[in-house]
């Protein structure tokens, strides 16, 4: 077995282009995904290390003793952080001519040919679901007979070899948080609405749901929802417990949990049992009976993609949800003492200024507890991405960020041009946030927790920063 390391490459400060994190960027609030994606492999290989540099600080002249150190390298890259990678890659390759480096991620498995012309530094990238195909290089199977591979040959040549089939038996897959409890310290990783410390990993892969935006579900995951029994999470949930005594909160990472219903009442109940309190992204489409099942055996918050409050809007990235159903469901939420985290997409195809205003409105009337604003961003392999280029909204050269990692707008429709849908999301903030009753919430929140106290003035003073550099970045 090849002495084997997996990499997060250090990149912009604060910047969370983990493969855990679904929008590869710095927030409004300094944040940290667990890098899952890359931890699944790690768990495969024995003797293997993961290092995810950007939570825990780490240099180039931290991590670059492993050239020599090791005889494979996984690099997980992504669209914004590709061109930092490659260069990472070079470095390493240079200290190690020997040194086999490889890539994964949603980026190379979109377009394998591309990022080994990109990247000249790496042996080879594997594409779609790469679990089992690294294992297979860490045990040094000639790379002509690794199915899910793009290689170069001797010669130099970029050989795409045929793919490797979907894994359904999600149980073969080894529990990732033994690999977090060796490699990472929990502490690093801090979502603003999550309890502090966390543990995140997922019970299934895919998403059932076609938005158009999202990217995992159309390079990696797919849209079959394949999931682990609930025994075989739950088992790791009772190692987490033992391993991690310290953690608040359980955060299942799937894309939408509460795709297969019967399921997550089951697991909910199971959960129940254990005493953990967790969360999940979820649909705005729960039926309150589901709710009051997971609410009643420890679930605490949902994630909720909300997007627009425009039904139009809606319908044209093909969330398959009415705004109707959504304000019920967050009524229902209220009622059963569910938190919400609400995300938001400015941007979108059929967004006007009316839109924004609209989407604002309704934002303020579910009323999540939190929120996040996000940019549209056509990510490759994606139909957003696809429509785009067609559509001529950008010309694909962008990178998503900017130098300094954080989010930009690259849509921009004839009525809407992209600095005025940039200048929308601040404003959303403010609107949402600068509320007596949301200020009186957050300041209720504070004055009966020290800890909570300390929590959100630190993300306060990381927010008027947020909005501050937003301003510099426009004006530059």
């Amino acid at each position: 077995m090849m002495r084997s390391l997996f990499l997060q490459a250090p990149s912009f400060d604060g910047y969370d282009g983990g493969a855990g994190s679904r929008y590869q960027a710095k927030r409004e609030i300094r944040s940290f995904w667990y890098p899952t994606w890359l931890a699944q492999p790690a768990a495969l290989i024995p003797d293997s290390k993961l290092i995810d540099a950007p939570p825990h600080d780490l240099t180039f002249d931290d991590i670059k003793h492993h050239a020599v150190e090791r005889d494979l390298i996984v690099l997980h890259t992504s669209t914004p952080g590709f061109r930092s990678d490659v260069k990472v890659a070079e470095m390493l390759k240079a200290l190690n001519p020997k040194l086999k480096i490889g890539f994964i991620g949603a980026t190379v498995a979109v377009d394998a040919a591309w990022a080994m012309e990109n990247a000249p530094s790496v042996d080879f990238v594997a594409r779609n679901e790469f679990d089992f195909t690294i294992l297979d290089v860490a045990k040094d199977i000639p790379f002509a007979d690794i199915k899910g591979i793009s290689y170069r040959n001797s010669e130099g040549v970029v050989i795409h070899n045929e793919d490797r089939d979907t894994l359904m038996d999600m149980d073969q897959l080894p529990f990732v948080t033994p690999v977090y409890k060796r490699d990472l310290e929990m502490e690093k990783y801090f979502i603003g609405y999550l309890k502090h410390p966390y543990v995140s990993f997922y019970t299934g892969r895919g998403c059932k749901s076609r938005c158009t935006f999202c990217l995992w579900p159309q390079t990696v995951g797919g849209h079959n929802y394949r999931v682990r029994s609930v025994g075989h999470v739950i088992d790791e949930v009772k190692y987490v417990l033992k391993a991690f005594p310290q953690m608040k909160e359980l955060f299942f990472d799937d894309d939408t949990l509460t795709d297969n219903i019967p399921r997550v009442e089951a697991l909910a109940r199971e959960l129940g049992k254990l005493g953990v309190t967790w969360s999940c992204n979820a649909k705005a489409n729960v039926p309150r009976e589901t709710l009051k099942v997971m609410r009643d055996n420890g679930c605490r918050l949902l994630l909720v993609g909300y997007e627009s409050g425009n039904q139009q809007i809606l319908h044209n990235i093909k969330k398959g949800l009415r705004i109707e159903v959504a304000k019920k469901f967050s009524k229902d939420c209220r009622e059963l003492g569910i938190t919400i985290h609400g995300t938001f997409i400015l941007g979108l195809p059929g967004e006007t200024h009316e839109t924004i205003q609209e989407t604002i409105a309704y934002a303020k009337e579910v009323n999540p507890h939190t929120i996040q604003v996000s940019l549209a961003a056509p990510y490759p392999g994606t139909f957003l991405y696809k429509q785009a280029i067609e559509n001529g909204w950008f010309d694909g050269t962008d990178h998503l960020v900017t130098e300094g990692g954080t989010q930009i707008a690259q849509l921009s429709y004839p009525h809407l041009p992209a600095e005025q849908i940039f200048e929308s999301v601040a404003d959303f903030y403010k609107k949402f946030y600068f509320r007596p009753s949301k200020i009186g919430s957050i300041v209720g929140e504070m004055v009966t927790s020290p800890t909570m106290m300390k929590r959100r003035l630190r993300e306060g003073v990381e927010f008027f920063d947020f909005l501050r550099n937003r301003h510099q970045d426009k004006a530059a």
